[in-house]
């Protein structure tokens, strides 16, 4: 722990050095490269930078924000569980699970990001409408699909812990309490879907236990035997037909 802090305390006195060094020194070039620091002389100079700064770390966080915001956490999850319940953990492999997830999940969002593009991306695209705005059409059809899938009483919670009263409308809940209560309410949807999933299977497991156990074949694994069978009931019912069905209409 004290190397790490020496070091970080090390790496910002060597940044302090580098900018007060090039304080003086307006332009650095070599061959093919060109790297200049000027001052910023203008508040506007330096707002730019920090809108610069933050477009950045939104675009850094992109990712995270569209698996958090979108239906991808509730899939994934559930494709996830599916895979343990019938016993192949590696099977399908998760690559096929993510991708899987993502079509889906770009299924689901479809009228959300037409909805985007419409109202709010093509006119500014076509400067009509300024950033604020831009921002501001863009938010309300996510927060919309969220408050759809989000329980009053995750909302709740949130609302009580960042000392807000009882809001008189949905616009009166910022997106930072709205956020974390739609992941709680999603993380809730995954694992009911994916108990009800797994009653079968275990039922399979518990039969076939049964059966080994009552034939005195204890050394042979229980799982070993319940697989083909697990495999059998998930093909015989069009599983995946079903599963996807329940997915997608459990958006709706």
């Amino acid at each position: 722990m004290n190397n790490k802090r020496t070091a970080g305390i090390l790496g910002i006195v060597l940044g302090g050095l580098f900018l007060t060094a090039c304080q003086g020194v307006p332009q650095l070039s070599a061959p093919g490269v060109t790297l200049t620091i000027d001052p910023a002389g203008q508040p506007q100079q330096v707002s730019s930078g920090v809108q610069l700064l933050v477009l950045l770390t939104v675009l850094s966080l992109a990712p995270s924000i569209m698996i958090l915001a979108t239906s991808f956490t509730r899939i994934v999850i559930v494709l996830s569980l599916l895979r343990n319940a019938i016993g192949t953990p590696t099977t399908p492999p998760t690559q096929v699970i993510v991708g899987m997830a993502l079509l889906l999940s770009f299924f689901v969002m479809a009228p959300v990001f037409s909805e985007i593009n419409q109202n709010a991306l093509q006119p500014y695209i076509n400067n009509q409408i300024d950033q604020q705005t831009f921002f501001t059409r863009a938010v309300e059809p996510i927060r919309s699909f969220m408050f759809k899938q989000t329980r009053d009483k995750d909302l709740e919670l949130f609302l009580s812990i960042n000392g807000q009263g009882r809001p008189t409308s949905l616009n009166d809940i910022s997106t930072i309490v709205l956020l974390p209560a739609f992941v709680i309410s999603e993380l809730k949807s995954a694992f009911i879907m994916g108990f009800v999933i797994y009653i079968p299977f275990l039922i399979v497991d518990m039969v076939v236990s049964s059966i080994l156990l009552a034939m005195g074949m204890m050394m042979l694994p229980p799982s070993l035997i319940s697989l083909p069978f697990k495999l059998l009931l998930f093909i015989m019912v069009d599983g995946w037909y079903l599963l996807t069905r329940s997915l997608l209409v459990s958006f709706q």
